[in-house]
């Protein structure tokens, strides 16, 4: 296959991830698939959660596309590495910027990485799985249309979400 067909396999699966994510995040994760989600809206004790097992079943498909891809199955190793650098980006603003699983505690003042950050914040200022907003992990709607869908969800405003979205958690695993 030409470079430019296997850049853009890649950049579609990049692209198709955060669809895919948004689904898998809403439907499953806060479905049957709580069970492991769970861990992550709740307190963490330790460097490791229950709902990381997801990251672990999504690399290990991008391995087997990347081997397959290798072994002769083009284009499947670009939708690997795809899948691998939407995990890299996921690691880096979900779990670093907003989790602040990783040393640096960055918390963003303006622009992208701030709607991210307080999308995310609002996605967590809901007790349990239902009634939540904000299931991406790279892109977030506006946060004055998160805040309207939190308030229609929750027949009024919800302090706790619209105050969580602006401040700085104490507890660095809060969110």
């Amino acid at each position: 296959m030409s470079p430019l067909t296997n850049t853009l396999v890649f950049l579609a699966t990049l692209a198709g991830m955060e669809v895919f994510a948004w689904w898998a995040h809403k439907y499953v994760m806060h479905g049957w698939g709580w069970g492991w989600h769970r861990s992550h809206h709740e307190p963490r004790s330790g460097w490791f959660e229950k709902n990381d097992l997801y990251a672990v079943v999504f690399a290990g498909v991008a391995i087997v596309l990347i081997a397959l891809g290798s072994a002769g199955y083009h284009p499947l190793e670009w939708i690997g590495a795809g899948m691998t650098a939407y995990g890299f980006l996921y690691f880096v603003a979900h779990d670093g910027l907003v989790h602040h699983r990783w040393p640096l505690r960055y918390v963003p003042r303006s622009g992208y990485l701030k709607r991210l950050y307080q999308a995310h914040r609002l996605h967590h200022a809901v007790e349990g799985k239902e009634r939540c907003v904000s299931f991406g992990f790279l892109y977030a709607p506006p946060l004055p249309v998160l805040k309207r869908q939190l308030r229609e969800l929750h027949d009024g405003p919800l302090r706790k979400a619209e105050a969580s979205a602006d401040a700085p958690t104490e507890r660095s695993d809060a969110a």
